[in-house]
C-alpha cells in the first residue's frame, strides 16, 4: 500500500485486548494506531506467505512424477556431474598383500 491511500477502519475491541495494546504501544513508547498497524502488516505478510506455500504445495502434489515435476535432461546431468565427483574424488584403491 501506498503511505499517501490509507484508510481507517473502526474496530470496536473487546477491553481486555484494548487494555492490552495500550499498554504495550506505551511501554514501546509509540502510538497504539502504529503498534496495531504494524501488528496487522506483519499478520498479512504471514498469511500470504502460507498461502503461497499451499500454493507452491499443491502445485507440487498436482504434478508429482509428471513432465511438469522432472525436467529429465536437467536430471541426467545432475547425475553426472555427481558420478564425475565421486570418481575423481576416490583414491587409488590398493590390493591388500599386493607389494
Amino acid at each position: 500500500m501506498q503511505p499517501s491511500q490509507k484508510r481507517n477502519f473502526h474496530v470496536p475491541l473487546p477491553d481486555a485486548l484494548y487494555q492490552f495494546l495500550s499498554l504495550e504501544a506505551e511501554r514501546r513508547r509509540q502510538p497504539t494506531t502504529t503498534l496495531v498497524r504494524e501488528v496487522l502488516e506483519e499478520w498479512v505478510q504471514r498469511l500470504r506467505a502460507q498461502a503461497l506455500h499451499s500454493e507452491i504445495a499443491n502445485y507440487a502434489a498436482r504434478h508429482a512424477g509428471t513432465s511438469m515435476d522432472i525436467d529429465a535432461e536437467l536430471e541426467a546431468a545432475g547425475v553426472e556431474l555427481l558420478v564425475e565427483r565421486s570418481v575423481k574424488s576416490k583414491p587409488p584403491s590398493r590390493k591388500a598383500g599386493r607389494k
